[in-house]
């Protein structure tokens, strides 16, 4: 039995969670390809597939920061879990949007989400707290990594 701690654990596991999505999409992606005209996947399914790829070792070495971190398991247990609250949720949305092939860019105004629209100020609020969590959260695990390893003396 190995122990680890709670924020390693749940790193581990979604970057898990990450690839294994990023397969099935991958089926999606395939499938769409092969019975397409054209060829091609909707760019939404695409994306999904690529980003649940890139995602899985992202949670991974949130994983690897949050072993070495100084900071406390709550603090770094919070720090991985906002980033993969956030992963989590741009995969959803690019799953969503690959479903309905409702756009092929989620930022073009009007913002649209199957038949309706989204107002640009959700969007606006959406990403910045997407930005600010996932930097953040990030920096403050890279940090509690660095002052570990004593670089900061």
């Amino acid at each position: 039995m190995y122990s680890f701690s709670l924020a390693v654990q749940i790193g581990i596991v979604f970057a898990g969670i990450f690839l294994w999505i990023g397969m099935l999409t991958g089926v999606w992606k395939y499938y769409q390809i092969r019975y397409s005209a054209a060829a091609r996947a909707h760019y939404y399914v695409d994306i999904a597939h690529r980003s649940s790829l890139l995602y899985a070792p992202a949670s991974l070495i949130l994983a690897v920061l949050a072993y070495f971190s100084v900071w406390s398991n709550f603090t770094n247990i919070l720090c991985v879990v906002l980033n993969i609250i956030f992963f989590s949720f741009s995969i959803g949305a690019y799953i969503v949007h690959g479903v309905l092939k409702d756009t092929t860019n989620q930022f073009k105004t009007p913002h649209r989400l199957g038949k309706s629209n989204v107002p640009t100020w959700m969007m606006t609020i959406a990403m910045v707290t997407l930005i600010v969590i996932e930097v953040g959260a990030t920096w403050v695990l890279l940090l509690g990594t660095i002052i570990g390893f004593g670089w900061m003396n």
